[in-house]
């Protein structure tokens, strides 16, 4: 038992030892092309956190502050009906995804920070309504992060939907690292799973854990802000926060433990330690990090012929840099990594329009269109 323990912790020590030399290597062989140019599409907005295409045409657009705009025929319109957002710090109204049959059904779906329940402050909630003339009607919550707390930080809150129709949703530690990610018990610091309409599926991993949240389908995450569908295999990828460095790309997988902050690649703000520990057995490594840090916010892969050299890259907003980090893929490892759409602001949000077109949310500036470069 001994020595499976120590040949365990050995091979989890050699790849970590692998992923910082395969950074490095990425970091030396990226590429700095310039074959494409770019669009304003919207303009004149302040934090656009998310984007939702409609399928008659136009878009739906989440401003941080707490409007929802619908931008269709050169036109802004202000959505009535959004609940209250109580705007505080990292919080607001946040993510906002369609029904996978939202043709047939109309329901959109929307994270933002909620007063309701228990305690000062907020948490996360997501809801899900329809809309009508210019209004969003019947609203019903499906799911609220408890307890509130005055702390403006970490509200996670990116939505997607997978194949099988469940949603998944994040919330971040809410800055309560030591105590809400590791425990199951406890929200924050988790991704979510649900049915469309709020119910819990019944095999969802902690559903007969005795006090246990039973919406949780992965845990030790400290705050979630990028969360897309694999165009292939299916599967649920995320991208999340670390402190000063560590920021990461992760698979998520039912039940399983992502480690934060019992292990981190990152530190603290200050300079000083959180962990000496990369690793541990029954914690899972992620896919890729990020040191320095590159505060990733929105995610993306791309699947289009409009960029023919681009497809297969998973995109992701840097806060940090003003960038979207265009990354190459083989066999889920990392080979190269591109900044696009750079010194423009801060991307917040990326989605793939139903053109095949990629769309930033840049802060300050409003929703931009990145396009390839014709040659002649």
């Amino acid at each position: 038992m001994r020595f499976n323990l120590l040949l365990i912790s050995i091979v989890l020590l050699l790849t970590a030892a692998c992923a910082r030399q395969i950074e490095t290597k990425i970091k030396a062989e990226s590429p700095d092309t310039q074959n494409y140019t770019h669009e304003v599409i919207v303009t004149d907005l302040v934090s656009p956190w998310s984007i939702a295409f409609l399928p008659q045409g136009g878009m739906l657009i989440t401003e941080k502050s707490g409007e929802l705009i619908l931008f269709k025929d050169d036109t802004k319109t202000n959505i009535q009906g959004v609940p209250d957002v109580h705007l505080n710090g990292q919080g607001g109204l946040m993510d906002i995804e369609l029904h996978p049959n939202y043709a047939e059904n109309g329901w959109i779906y929307i994270s933002y920070s909620s007063r309701k329940g228990e305690g000062k402050g907020s948490n996360t909630a997501i809801i899900r309504a329809k809309l009508a003339n210019d209004t969003l009607i019947e609203i019903e919550e499906l799911y609220k992060g408890t307890p509130n707390t005055t702390r403006g930080v970490h509200y996670g809150s990116r939505i997607t939907f997978d194949n099988q129709g469940y949603l998944f949703f994040s919330i971040g530690d809410r800055g309560s690292r030591d105590t809400n990610p590791q425990d199951i018990t406890l929200d924050g610091g988790k991704i979510y799973r649900i049915h469309d309409d709020g119910r819990i599926p019944d095999d969802n991993p902690f559903i007969d854990q005795e006090n246990g949240k039973k919406a949780i389908y992965s845990y030790g995450h400290r705050n979630p802000q990028g969360m897309t569908k694999h165009p292939e295999t299916g599967e649920i990828w995320s991208h999340e926060h670390g402190p000063k460095g560590g920021d990461e790309i992760n698979i998520i997988h039912k039940g399983k433990n992502y480690g934060w902050p019992v292990i981190t690649y990152g530190i603290n703000y200050s300079g000083t330690t959180i962990t000496d520990k990369t690793n541990q057995v029954g914690m899972e490594q992620p896919l890729f990090y990020w040191v320095p840090s590159i505060a990733p916010s929105g995610m993306a892969f791309l699947d289009s012929d409009i960029y023919p050299d681009w497809q297969g890259s998973l995109l992701v907003g840097s806060l940090k840099f003003a960038c979207i980090e265009r990354i190459t893929l083989i066999d889920n490892q990392v080979t190269a990594r591109e900044k696009i759409l750079e010194n423009l602001g801060r991307v917040r949000s990326i989605k793939i329009g139903p053109e095949g077109y990629i769309y930033a949310g840049v802060e300050g500036l409003g929703v931009v269109m990145v396009l390839p470069k014709t040659t002649e």
